[in-house]
């Protein structure tokens, strides 16, 4: 599956970078891709709630919808 994902906090490189790795390092997401201003990319077979929580766990957050 893939799902495209609204980041709220993101501001630079830096921040890009931060998401990838907690994305890439939920169990089943095999691909990612983060682009400023705020969208993330993946390809996964972990549930949304599971990308949530480790965009949440790097200190950004999703935005609804």
């Amino acid at each position: 599956m893939t799902s495209t994902l609204r980041i709220i906090g993101m501001t630079c490189n830096g921040c890009v970078r931060h998401v990838d790795k907690a994305l890439r390092g939920v169990p089943g997401v095999t691909a990612v891709a983060v682009t400023l201003p705020d969208q993330a990319t993946v390809v996964h077979e972990a549930d949304l709630a599971a990308l949530a929580a480790a965009v949440e766990a790097a200190g950004y957050s999703l935005a609804a919808g």
